[in-house]
């Protein structure tokens, strides 16, 4: 008995649960954001994700308790995939213009490449839940939404300061511009699987970054 006791309360063993719910957390919210990306967050059920992943109900209310927990921790999940894609590879980018150019190339990279099957998943969540009433999932769309609209501006005002943009630009118009032709980009290539909606979204800002750039600003193409 001393055995089974010792054995029920082995740190070794419960930290190998702990990190096998853990693994399996994470595949159930990989198959969650693809699905949500191309059949909306509503679409997103218990019994839906359940039939995807071949896994019973009962399985994955031990991980979500209902509908909109699974929903807000979907959206977490790809929060943590556009950070990663997105965000993290840029840091290391020459301040000013150059780093905002970089997170662009980068956003504009993470479309083309169809990450999620439905493509960018906030684009299609603000689609679907702009127009509902607030709620838990509303306002972490908007969250994210603000986020990444704040991350432009922050980027847009280090260039100005960096003295490569027009200081007389505001920011947030700027960095909504930007957000919109990337944004219109994702729509079309879902709407026509044509890809050359990217080298157009790509042309169409760099016209926009070079009508703000001061001359002989140095802060390259």
């Amino acid at each position: 008995m001393a055995d089974v006791a010792e054995g029920v309360h082995d740190p070794a063993r419960s930290d190998g649960r702990r990190e096998r719910g853990r693994r399996t957390r994470a595949s159930i919210l990989a198959t969650a954001v693809d699905i949500a990306s191309v059949e909306g967050l509503e679409g997103l059920t218990i019994g839906r994700l359940a039939t995807g992943l071949g896994m019973s109900k009962s399985g994955l209310f031990a991980h979500f308790g209902s509908k909109e927990e699974l929903q807000l921790a979907t959206i977490d999940a790809a929060r943590d995939v556009f950070i990663e894609q997105v965000v993290h590879p840029v840091r290391t980018a020459g301040r000013g213009l150059p780093r905002l150019r970089a997170l662009l190339d980068a956003h504009l990279a993470y479309l083309r490449r169809d990450v999620f099957s439905g493509g960018c998943f906030f684009v299609a969540a603000r689609m679907e839940f702009g127009s509902r009433p607030p709620g838990p999932v509303r306002d972490a769309i908007a969250e994210q939404t603000d986020d990444w609209l704040e991350l432009l501006s922050a980027r847009v005002h280090a260039a100005q300061s960096a003295g490569h943009l027009d200081p007389d630009i505001e920011p947030e118009q700027l960095a909504f511009e930007l957000d919109a032709l990337h944004a219109a980009a994702n729509v079309s290539y879902q709407l026509r699987g044509d890809a050359s909606v990217f080298d157009r979204a790509d042309r169409a800002v760099e016209a926009r970054l070079a009508a703000a750039t001061l001359p002989g600003s140095g802060g390259g193409a």
